[in-house]
């Protein structure tokens, strides 16, 4: 089995540490293949990033010319999931979908910890968008920017805990998720800081990807999600279309 972990910035060192964090508890005979965009912004905190990334994420996907079996889109309530389930016959996890649903198995409600303010509606909206919110008690923000999360790596433990105990004392959350794929290998320090349960959206989406993938089910196709009708597509900036 073969999977595409694919960031949704352009900072390899971070698409790095997303693919080493999926191979970590991807089972044996499955592949995990990194992918960073080939355009696109260093960091994804915003609308206009989020959507320039979900064009950047579909592009790359379509340029990878060798099989594969599922996609993770590894973006913390970014755009574009929808895109590649209809471009795509195999299936498409987001981890913002894999860590909430993973979380509700877990406790009654949970609360996600991200980076920056700003992204906090992003997240919210797309939860909502899955129908994954009614169980969320908060998304809090931590303060620290994606690219802080490797400059500033104890900083950002600190800062992470702390509105993850505010959830839980304050926001009654007994699970927490990790909001941003840059945060990636930090689920067990933070599980051992809070004692509650931790979700690491990544690790969250490989489990799901290849149960999906034993399970032989992929996206349907009947309505929402179908193949896009074949249309002349004009100055398109990516590679596939060329």
């Amino acid at each position: 089995m073969r999977i595409l972990v694919v960031n949704v910035n352009t900072t390899e060192s971070i698409t790095q540490a997303i693919a080493q964090q999926a191979r970590s508890v991807a089972a044996a005979g499955t592949e995990i293949v990194g992918l960073t965009p080939f355009f696109g912004a260093e960091s994804v905190e915003g609308n206009f990033e989020s959507y320039l990334a979900a064009i950047a994420v579909m592009d790359r996907v379509m340029a990878y010319d060798q099989p594969f079996d599922a996609v993770i889109q590894a973006g913390y309530g970014e755009h574009g999931r929808e895109g590649l389930q209809e471009l795509l016959n195999v299936p498409v996890v987001d981890i913002t979908d894999a860590a909430a649903s993973t979380a509700m198995f877990l406790g009654h409600a949970y609360s996600v910890v991200t980076t920056l303010d700003r992204t906090v509606p992003l997240i919210e909206d797309r939860l909502k968008l899955s129908g994954l919110f009614e169980r969320c008690a908060s998304v809090r923000a931590s303060g620290m920017a994606v690219l802080e999360l490797e400059e500033h790596p104890l900083r950002a433990m600190e800062a992470i805990v702390r509105q993850a105990e505010l959830a839980i004392s304050e926001d009654k959350a007994e699970v927490i998720c990790l909001g941003c794929g840059g945060m990636a290998g930090l689920d067990e320090q933070i599980r051992q800081r809070t004692g509650v349960p931790v979700v690491d959206g990544v690790t969250a989406a490989v489990t799901l990807a290849e149960s999906l993938v034993r399970l032989g089910l992929s996206t349907s196709k009947v309505r929402t999600y179908g193949t896009p009708r074949p249309k002349t597509i004009i100055d398109w900036p990516g590679r596939f279309a060329r």
